[in-house]
């Protein structure tokens, strides 16, 4: 009777550990509170499970509107209209009503990778700036922000909050990053600097945001 040939120990070990490491890395790219297709923030999950009716939130706070305009040539020009909703009013106090004030003031400055001024900036030097101008001094990028705190859970979120995303759904890389600015029965809004619209201020519970959120942390203060 042949007998199969003992695997090294050495070995046998090798494979545990790369069996839990696809283990692990297969449970990162799963999609965060996904239900029928769906990504819902923590506080709707809960309100899912009770039975109760979740509401569906504008992802945004501007709105394009393109209109074709005739020109004196005959070509069809066309132009873009923006209509913001108005700022939420937030409960935040202290230092962080004043930060969130300044953030806002840097509505519709563009999106500049590197950048530092109202000519255009960045979305880790739109929390630094925002700091500065209430006289505290943060760190410059979104990885250095992001040990700047201590982790939360999306449930505990409050205006001041850093929020973290990745590039893509399931993403553990630290890309961006935003304020929380509003916490109330209508969701919670946080502002950042958006590639392609400027500095602006969003729900946290639009699906594209929820699966690529990575993770929450509440500045030292």
């Amino acid at each position: 009777m042949l007998r199969r040939p003992a695997v090294p120990r050495a070995w046998r070990a090798y494979y545990g550990v790369v069996i839990v490491g696809l283990l692990l890395a297969s449970s990162c790219q799963r999609k965060l509170n996904q239900l029928n297709g769906r990504y819902y923030s923590a506080r709707d999950m809960a309100r899912l499970k009770h039975g109760q009716r979740v509401v569906a939130r504008p992802s945004g706070t501007k709105t394009k509107v393109k209109t074709a305009v005739p020109t004196s040539s005959g070509s069809v020009a066309t132009t873009k209209t923006v209509v913001k909703r108005p700022f939420r009013p937030g409960n935040a106090t202290g230092v962080l009503a004043s930060v969130i004030e300044n953030a806002r003031s840097y509505q519709g400055t563009p999106y500049l990778f590197g950048g530092t001024t109202r000519m255009g900036m960045d979305c880790s030097a739109l929390l630094q700036l925002s700091f500065a101008d209430a006289g505290v001094t943060i760190p410059r990028s979104s990885n250095e922000q992001a040990a700047w705190g201590d982790p939360i859970k999306p449930t505990e979120l409050r205006p001041g909050d850093f929020l973290f995303f990745g590039a893509s759904p399931g993403s553990q890389v630290i890309t961006h990053v935003g304020m929380v600015t509003v916490v109330d029965d209508e969701g919670v809004e946080f502002i950042h600097a958006s590639t392609s619209l400027g500095v602006i201020e969003n729900s946290f519970e639009a699906d594209y945001y929820l699966s690529r959120f990575i993770r929450a942390v509440r500045p030292r203060l």
